[in-house]
């Protein structure tokens, strides 16, 4: 084995196995590829320590024949998750040196199922954004270049540094979380699988809060088989999420394979939008035929309050994340502003000095639209059309078993490009926050390149807890699309 960083985590699971690598090995191989990496920011915080132990402790229990479902495996967390003794900023300021004492139920399973932690991703601020470029410590880059251009691109938010080392093979998956497309826009983006998982599925707890009745964990890998390994160690239900559901996990690779013959796969005319690139047009084209020469039956579906998705989106998020923020004072953890006279001065200074510009953006937004008189103008009336959109989804699947859509409205854009337009930053949830509005689960799959080389991907929604047939419908996409481009590792010469 030349090259252990370029095997997925299925082939590198199956030589662990077979003991033709040590897991010491592969995570050498991997912290090499960290540190040669560092241009991308990939990474906010990297634990080669811990993992050149835990990987030691993964081959001894190999040798007992005691290894679990990820026994060795190199893996990276978004740094939302709380991890016990490792720092746990959020791309913020405001915990820049804030180390848990406890561990999220999503790492703590990953572990317990043997697998290596090789450090806490890079991220938008507290997961507000859409390209990665709000992290208090800097913006990551996306490992992909348009052709013939040395200009950096964004690799997507929030989840971006967790796409970034995938796509850059600096791990061999990562997990990250999805509020209103924040795996699966940065999946698509650069050229990696991303999974959402249904509202319930993988427990809340020691995530850090955004906004709690959208924010789900899930799986970020280089293919949909690893997606459906990585989502069975991390899904379970949890006593302390309350909105953790106890329902079986399967074993979503044993029925990966079985194709989609037969499968009713609905096509939402709403999601033709005006400003979308032409090529994800043709992409959406392209999938729909796959799908169909595989024995799908393609139905046409409507969607038809998909139009208030963003603006709804948009007063319940802000809104979740007013209220999940005002733990953040200055007084009990987090960074404390100095030189304040009394306790008002406290929290003004503390969150004024803590929290980035759009992490203060959305907190005003979402006080706005929770204070008197506004209320009911904006916040219910928010909460109507979120039942609405999830109505649309259930009248759908009357009629089919899951849709086919795109992914983001076009591929992966300069850094700064539009940063200075928090509109046009939005838009590129357009095809995704309907999904996390819905708590349905929702996969995005590489499946072309554009004409100036760059990735873009398809979605696959589901029904609530099916996402077997998801990845099933996103396997037979990933098959047809024979997807194995490759960034080129500008970084090594940078």
């Amino acid at each position: 084995m030349s090259d252990l960083t370029s095997l997925t985590l299925a082939e590198a699971r199956d030589a662990v196995r077979a003991k033709k690598v040590s897991s010491v090995d592969l995570t050498k191989a991997f912290l090499g590829a960290v540190e040669a990496a560092r241009p991308l920011n990939a990474f906010i915080t990297e634990t080669p320590e811990r993992a050149l132990e835990m990987a030691a402790a993964s081959d001894a229990r190999i040798a007992k024949g005691e290894g679990g479902l990820l026994e060795g495996l190199p893996i990276a967390v978004k740094d939302l998750f709380c991890t016990k003794g490792v720092r746990t900023t959020a791309g913020s300021n405001i915990l820049s040196n804030f180390v848990p004492p406890y561990e999220s139920t999503v790492s703590q399973n990953l572990w317990d199922a043997g697998a290596v932690m090789l450090g806490k991703t890079n991220m938008d601020e507290f997961a507000m954004g859409s390209s990665n470029e709000t992290s208090f410590y800097g913006p990551v880059f996306n490992p992909w270049r348009s052709r013939g251009s040395n200009a950096n691109l964004v690799p997507g938010g929030s989840s971006g540094g967790s796409a970034a080392a995938v796509s850059g093979s600096l791990c061999l998956a990562a997990m990250g979380t999805d509020t209103g497309g924040s795996i699966r826009q940065p999946a698509a983006v650069t050229g990696t699988v991303g999974l959402k998982p249904t509202y319930g599925r993988c427990s809340r707890y020691g995530i850090v809060a955004f906004a709690s009745s959208l924010d789900q964990a899930g799986p970020m890998t280089r293919t949909v088989r690893d997606a459906a390994i990585l989502l069975r160690s991390a899904a379970s239900v949890d006593p302390r999420d309350s909105t953790s559901v106890d329902v079986p996990v399967p074993d979503y690779e044993a029925v990966l394979d079985d194709g989609v013959k037969g499968l009713r796969v609905g096509i939402p005319k709403e999601y033709r939008i005006e400003g979308a690139s032409p090529e994800i047009d043709a992409l959406w084209a392209d999938g729909v035929e796959w799908l169909k020469k595989q024995g799908a039956e393609i139905v046409d579906v409507s969607l038809p309050h998909t139009r208030y998705a963003l603006p709804t989106y948009y007063i319940v998020a802000p809104a979740e994340a007013s209220s999940n923020l005002a733990r953040y004072d200055g007084v009990r953890f987090g960074h404390r502003a100095q030189g304040a006279h009394d306790i008002t001065e406290l929290y003004e200074k503390s969150r004024a000095e803590g929290f980035g510009k759009e992490v203060q953006r959305r907190i005003l937004i979402g006080t706005y639209v929770l204070s008197s008189g506004y209320y009911d103008a904006y916040y219910i009336r928010a909460q109507k059309l979120r039942s609405l959109i999830a109505q649309d989804f259930t009248r759908a699947y009357e009629k089919c078993d899951v849709l086919l859509t795109p992914a983001t409205p076009g591929p992966a854009f300069a850094v700064g490009e539009k940063s200075a337009d928090p509109v046009a930053m939005y838009l590129n949830d357009v095809f995704t926050v309907t999904v996390n509005l819905a708590g349905l689960p929702a996969l995005a799959v590489p499946a072309g390149l554009t004409a100036d080389g760059l990735p873009l991907g398809l979605q696959i929604i589901g029904k609530a807890f099916d996402e077997a047939t998801v990845l099933r419908a996103g396997r037979a996409i990933e098959v047809a699309a024979g997807f194995d481009a490759k960034p080129q590792q500008w970084w090594r010469a940078a």
